[in-house]
């Protein structure tokens, strides 16, 4: 049997003791920073002022996991690159994990009634739930549920 991205990043939750990290912080570029911290604040979400100004803010997702949502401008200080216009172009899938399907299902419904569009079908795989959705800027996240003694064993 193989797995799929999801199963294969849970299979990796027995290496925790083998982490490198302490903190995550994901930069992501934006275009209307008051129009974000809306959006998102409708989602749940709160924001760490030290850590915000008219160029950029600071999202906490979770105990140790930062969005940092930095203003298009500010973000192309930081690369060379041109930066994706999320809303033509995946560059990435963001996942959250959630402790109910329920969760999921509220998170996206939030999200669609704050100004976010739905990526697609929930996928409901009997141990993992997960439902998308499009922000503002078209970034492309994902909220699921994963109750890992359900698992499939290969």
């Amino acid at each position: 049997m193989q797995l799929s991205l999801f199963e294969r990043k849970f299979a990796l939750d027995n290496l925790t003791d083998k982490l490198m990290a302490t903190q995550i912080f994901v930069n992501l570029p934006i275009k209307n920073l008051d129009a974000t911290v809306e959006f998102f604040t409708k989602l749940g979400f709160t924001f760490n002022a030290q850590f915000t100004d008219e160029k950029a803010t600071c999202m906490i997702v979770g105990e140790n996991i930062f969005f940092m949502l930095l203003v298009e401008k500010f973000f192309q200080t930081f690369t060379k690159k041109e930066i994706c216009d999320a809303k033509k172009s995946t560059e990435a899938i963001l996942t959250i994990s959630v402790e109910t399907k329920a969760e999921v299902d509220e998170m996206i419904n939030k999200a669609v009634a704050a100004g976010g569009a739905i990526t697609g079908d929930p996928q409901d795989h009997g141990w993992m739930y997960a439902r998308g959705f499009y922000d503002l800027d078209g970034h492309h996240w994902e909220i699921m549920f994963a109750d890992m003694s359900q698992l499939p064993q290969s």
